[in-house]
C-alpha cells in the first residue's frame, strides 16, 4: 500500500510552498503538476487554454502512472489543483497508482490575495500558463473552491504560515493507522 499527501488548492493558493515544506520535512518525494507540465511547453509549444488543460490532464496522469511503478510502503506528496477535473478522475488515478491511504492539505487564502499573488508572478512563470486576463476568473474560482474530501483534511490558511507542530500531529494521527 502507498500513501499520499495531496496538497490541494487553486492556483496561487500557496500549494507549492506547502508541498515543498512537507516533502523536505519528511523526505517524501514530491510530484507537482507544473513541474511535469512545464517542460511540455518548451518541447511541444504553447497554445490556448484548452491546450493548457490538455497538458495538465496529461501531466496529472503521468504523475500517477509514475507512482504506480513505485514499491508499496512509499509515501508521496502530490501537489495540484485537484478541482480542475471531476473527482472520479482522481479516484481512478489513486486506484491505478495503488494509493490506498491519503490525506488532503487544503491551501487557501482570501480570493483577492490569490488574485494579487497570481498577478505578481505572471511575468515570472513560463509561457503557456494563463496570463493576467485569468485573474478575475481565478478570484471567482477561489471564492467557491472547496477541498476534494479524499481523506482526512487539514486546512492551511497560507496567509498565516504553516503550523509545523500542527502539521506533524495531523500527519502522525492521519497516517499512523496505515504504517506497516
Amino acid at each position: 500500500m502507498k500513501r499520499a499527501v495531496l496538497v490541494n488548492g487553486v492556483p496561487a493558493s500557496g500549494k507549492s510552498t506547502v508541498a515543498r515544506v512537507v516533502s523536505d520535512r519528511y523526505g517524501w518525494p514530491l510530484f507537482a503538476i507544473d513541474t511535469v507540465k512545464e517542460p511540455f511547453f518548451t518541447e511541444l509549444g504553447i497554445g490556448d487554454r484548452d491546450y493548457n488543460r490538455k497538458l495538465g490532464r496529461a501531466a496529472y496522469a503521468a504523475i500517477f502512472d509514475t507512482i504506480a511503478g513505485f514499491p508499496d510502503g512509499l509515501t508521496v506528496v502530490v501537489e495540484a489543483w485537484f478541482g480542475f477535473q471531476p473527482a472520479e478522475v482522481l479516484a481512478r488515478h489513486l486506484a491505478h497508482a495503488g494509493i490506498e491511504a491519503r490525506v488532503e492539505l487544503w491551501c487557501h487564502a482570501p480570493p483577492e490575495e490569490i488574485g494579487r499573488r497570481y498577478a505578481a508572478r505572471v511575468a515570472l512563470r513560463p509561457a503557456g500558463h494563463p496570463g493576467l486576463d485569468y485573474v478575475p476568473e481565478l478570484v471567482a474560482l477561489a471564492g467557491r473552491a472547496q477541498p476534494i474530501g479524499a481523506g482526512p483534511l487539514l486546512a492551511v490558511d497560507t496567509t498565516r504560515g504553516l503550523d509545523l507542530a500542527g502539521l506533524d500531529r495531523f500527519l502522525e494521527m492521519s497516517l499512523a493507522a496505515t504504517r506497516r
